[in-house]
């Protein structure tokens, strides 16, 4: 074999050699597994430009002898598969069906269902069905802040943080534009309380509890300080404001949209098959 592989990389390489090049045709056979075979471009395509003689002999053994062992791996079990090869069958055209179904009805939702979904929907539905949006996590507004233990003008962001004034916020963000290892501000969305808390190195037995009775936070370690502040807060079991729910409506409507759209050209497709009489019952 590997005087043949060492013929065959001659050829891929060096095309000036044997045969004037071998003048082979694409399609031209290298081994043959009974009805199964392969060329000299399946080679080609897995042989990367660029590599050594050396390496390039090694990859096209390794390609070639795992070609011929799944050709006859695949060749015992067609043999021996028995009693399963019909369910086997089965499956394989079910789920090409399946596959033509899927992207064919993606290529007609691209088409057809492309348009978003207004404001004036997503809220429509939001009212009609708040029960949906029940929140099972604690949000909130506000700004968080994590700064070195020894950073300057300590005292001034005690005295700004908890502020909401604009000449405070401008302050403490250009403050930490030079000091802040951690600067989030949210006070324009909510965001998951948990996603805070990860950052600050204080248990918290029941966060519900901690927000019901604190609006800001200090808490320093060896190394930082970290400050948060509450602006709004939003706790388990209360209704999720529209715009923290308003992605997750978009996908909601979109959906139903597609669904809708599927069932009506589903329904279409069965009542001109029968009229133009594609389908026929054969009861009748």
């Amino acid at each position: 074999m590997k005087q043949v592989l060492s013929f065959i990389l001659c050829v891929i390489l060096f095309p000036a050699c044997g045969r004037s090049g071998m003048e082979q045709s694409s399609g031209e056979i290298l081994v043959r597994v009974k009805d199964k075979i392969f060329t000299w471009d399946d080679l080609k395509r897995q042989i990367p430009n660029g590599i050594s003689s050396a390496d390039s002999l090694m990859r096209a053994e390794n390609i070639i002898k795992k070609w011929v062992v799944d050709a006859l791996m695949d060749e015992a079990a067609y043999q021996n598969i028995g009693d399963d090869k019909a369910e086997i069958d089965q499956l394989v055209n079910e789920y090409r069906r399946s596959l033509m179904r899927h992207r064919f009805q993606e290529r007609i939702i691209r088409d057809k269902v492309s348009a978003g979904i207004s404001e004036y929907e997503q809220v429509k539905y939001y009212e009609e069905n708040k029960q949906q949006f029940v929140l099972n996590k604690n949000l909130i507004r506000g700004l968080f802040i994590k700064v070195p233990v020894d950073a300057p003008g300590l005292n001034n962001v005690r005295k700004w943080y908890v502020s909401v004034s604009d000449e405070s916020l401008e302050k403490i963000e250009k403050y930490s534009i030079q000091n802040a290892i951690i600067y989030d501000y949210f006070y324009d969305h909510w965001v998951n309380f948990d996603e805070i808390i990860v950052k600050i190195p204080h248990r918290f037995p029941n966060p519900t509890q901690f927000l019901r009775t604190n609006n800001h936070l200090e808490i320093s370690d060896s190394t930082h300080i970290y400050f948060l502040n509450i602006s709004e807060k939003l706790l388990v079991g209360n209704m999720a404001p529209f715009d923290y729910v308003q992605t997750q409506i978009q996908g909601m409507l979109m959906n139903k949209r597609k669904i809708d759209y599927l069932r009506e050209f589903g329904e279409n497709l069965y009542r001109d098959a029968v009229k133009n009489g594609t389908v026929k019952f054969m009861t009748e």
